[in-house]
């Protein structure tokens, strides 16, 4: 069995949880913001990378969770990056509570952090 749909849901699933930073670098791009704009790239490629590397089949015994937390410490920080260079975070609707929509962001963490590829946990 070649699990593909699995496959296709880890990079594509992860991948388009960090697709924003890929097109909010580009709008900083045009608004001539290039030091952000390269440094949303370099974070946004950075999370790719990640992706990639840390999938579950090249590390069959290996916890989700283990496999999860890298990317999840990218896309905190990722978070971070953008909200820090927001001219006025209020004006676009966000604030501190604004931060509760990232805890359904965690829920595989939980519901799948304890298995495997090989199907262990």
């Amino acid at each position: 069995m070649s699990r593909k749909g699995e496959k296709i849901g880890w990079i594509g699933g992860w991948s388009g949880g960090f697709i924003w930073l890929g097109l909010l670098s580009g709008i900083w791009a045009v608004q001539g913001k290039t030091t952000i704009a390269i440094l949303g790239a370099i974070l946004f490629i950075a999370a790719i990378a990640t992706i990639v590397s840390v999938t579950p089949w090249k590390y069959p015994n290996t916890k989700y969770w283990k496999l999860m937390l890298p990317v999840y410490c990218l896309f905190f920080i990722s978070i971070a990056f953008a909200f820090s260079f927001m001219e006025n975070p209020k004006m676009n609707g966000l604030s501190w509570y604004s931060f509760f929509w990232v805890f359904p962001c965690l829920i595989p963490f939980w519901t799948t952090g304890s298995r495997t590829w090989k199907g262990k946990g």
